[in-house]
């Protein structure tokens, strides 16, 4: 979940490097770090700093032309001087940043000073520059250093190796976590993210787990961890600079937030089949007597990932009239699952780099299961692990509170819902009355964002609440789900999720006038029942928002947040809007870091 960034090259490597972390700073930002060759010696520089901070302690003495970068997210050891990156072995010669979790670091460790090595850290990344330096004085190269060195690492890395006598290359080698080649004209870039790269060039090349990379200025090879040399060509990355840009926001949720219309556009676009009533999307690969062959569909991701999946879990129940459900990929990996080759799996990832989502298709890819990714990063693991897959076409998002990717996940799944119902007994009359209401989407998340003025008034009046619950019946639940997370991970306020029936059977309790609920209410067959709810916890002196598009007896909520009228198996994706609006307007009114939310990373690359 770090930030790496590396430059070799003719110019001056220090600015590069503070640029590139800048740019990746939502990968982990309680301490940063740099090192780079000055005068014969390494010169580290890092500290429990933000990328800014660490940019006024560098100062001069950067005009090297190679060097390793790093922006951390705590693992082992708490955000400390010491435990910083770049990591460097008792000589000074190796430097490593490295992106993981080193599992077994303590024996690594206790073997390393067993032979007289001394600690100066409580990190496992430590023990790795400690490991390739005692490697390097029997090795003939830095590589041959690093691949020796890692045969013997348990875990998830994703490294960057500079050796002080080997100015003029760098090694980099990847097992679980991200890590991509910038090739430019004369210089080559490393990074855990393309976001660092695309200032400086668009030509990435992204290595595989087991994979090792040295880079020169002017050229790379690569290799396997056996030494087995191995063929990659470089692709052209779909990004430029100005999506990495804040432009007129205060932040990037504000930005994403808004950039949401056309984010669902893009997911739409070319995928709507007016004249079948279908959706058509490419790059699932199975025909009709292939999809006709499934008899199940499992939704899998992580957090958001996970409450996006169980709304494409309902869609997919009905309108193909298929079971289906959604589990959390983290537990899906540890629980031994029976594997069934008449069930879809789909693997749902924004980065395409979740270690647990990763890890649950290679467990699905290993018992002959049928998997397809739903991500929004082209080039990612999950994206090339996976047999097909449909991107989402987001577009790049920087906040680590998710927005317009799990917004895309739904409006993805709601396609992937349409396509195996019409293969099966939707009519074509239902089809085309969801594919008018798909088309409709776009304009509908754009209403709902011109009219946030209801919901910022919502926002401060409820700033004080310290508990709030979300409320959703059958569609609403994953939507609550979804906004109670929202809530916390931005504004720090605790927030629980319930199905509306599940109320009486305990929640209750928790109902006085300091316990505001957020209770969805759409305009649907369940209505009546919504409006009982409210009832409910009114009667026991609780406020009420009501999100809703329907007309509701006057007085029987403290706030109501109108949105748009869709079909009503498509409500939940706009319901979810104003959810994403209220947290981050309260997180606002709280004087929240809104980007970057305490103690949490956006890509989750380690357990």
């Amino acid at each position: 979940m770090c930030g790496i960034v590396g430059y070799l090259g003719s110019r001056p490597a220090g600015p590069i490097l503070l640029e590139g972390l800048h740019r990746l700073e939502y990968r982990g930002y309680d301490s940063a770090g740099i090192a780079v060759v000055h005068r014969g010696r390494l010169k580290v520089t890092k500290a429990a700093v933000r990328v800014d901070e660490l940019r006024e302690l560098v100062g001069k003495g950067t005009e090297s032309p190679v060097g390793i970068a790093h922006t951390r997210w705590a693992t082992h050891g708490e955000p400390t001087d010491a435990n910083a990156h770049p990591h460097v072995d008792a000589s000074g010669r190796i430097a490593v940043v490295h992106n993981g979790i080193i599992e077994n670091a303590e024996t690594l460790r206790t073997k390393l000073k067993a032979s007289g090595v001394a600690f100066v850290s409580d990190t496992d990344t430590e023990a790795l520059a400690h490991l390739i330096a005692a490697e390097r004085e029997v090795a003939d190269t830095l590589e041959d250093a690093v691949r020796a060195a890692l045969r013997g690492v348990e875990g998830a890395y994703g490294i960057v190796v500079l050796d002080l006598r080997e100015p003029d290359e760098l090694v980099v080698a990847r097992n679980g976590s991200p890590i991509v080649l910038g090739i430019g004209d004369g210089e080559m870039f490393v990074a855990s993210d393309v976001a660092a790269l695309v200032r400086h060039t668009q030509r990435v090349v992204y290595l595989d787990d087991g994979e090792l990379a040295t880079i020169t200025k002017g050229d790379f090879r690569t290799s396997t961890l056996q030494a087995r040399r191995t063929a990659k060509t470089p692709t052209t990355v779909d990004v430029a600079e100005d999506d990495y840009q804040l432009g007129e926001f205060a932040d990037f949720m504000r930005k994403e937030m808004h950039e949401q219309p056309e984010a669902v556009r893009r997911a739409l676009m070319g995928r709507l089949d007016e004249r079948f009533a279908t959706a058509h999307l490419g790059g699932i690969e199975l025909d009709p007597h292939a999809l006709r062959s499934i008899r199940r569909v499992k939704f899998l991701g992580c957090g958001s990932a996970y409450y996006a999946g169980q709304l494409g879990a309902n869609l997919v129940e009905e309108w193909a009239r298929l079971p289906a459900d959604a589990e959390p990929a983290s537990e899906f990996r540890y629980r031994n699952p029976v594997v069934d080759p008449d069930t879809l799996y789909v693997a749902v990832s924004q980065s395409g780099e979740t270690i647990d989502t990763l890890a649950a298709v290679q467990e699905l890819k290993r018992k002959g299961g049928r998997v397809i990714g739903m991500v929004n990063v082209v080039g990612s693991a999950i994206a090339r692990e996976c047999d097909s897959g449909v991107f989402l076409h987001a577009g790049p998002e920087v906040s680590v509170a998710s927005t317009k990717a799990v917004t895309n996940m739904s409006v993805c799944f709601a396609m992937l819902a349409l396509l195996l119902g019409r293969v099966r007994d939707l009519s074509v009359a239902h089809g085309r009355r969801l594919v008018t209401a798909m088309a409709e989407l776009p304009a509908q998340v754009e209403a709902i964002l011109a009219d946030e003025e209801q919901i910022i008034l919502a926002a401060e009046r409820f700033s004080s609440a310290e508990h709030m619950f979300f409320i959703g019946r059958v569609r609403g639940w994953p939507v609550a789900r979804e906004g109670a997370q929202k809530l916390k991970e931005i504004s720090y306020v605790h927030a629980e999720a319930y199905q509306a029936a599940e109320l009486k059977h305990g929640p209750l309790a928790l109902i006085d006038e300091h316990m505001p609920s957020v209770v969805l209410v759409p305009d649907d067959e369940l209505l009546a029942k919504n409006i009982g709810t409210i009832e409910q916890i009114k009667a026991r002196g609780g406020p009420v928002i009501a999100v809703t598009n329907a007309e509701l007896p006057d007085g029987l909520a403290d706030v109501v947040l109108t949105v748009p009228r869709s079909e009503p198996e498509l409500d939940p994706l706009l319901f979810a809007i104003p959810l994403q609006l209220f947290a981050y307007h309260l997180a606002v009114r709280l004087g929240r870091d809104i980007d970057k939310p305490r103690n949490l990373a956006k890509s989750v690359t380690v357990e």
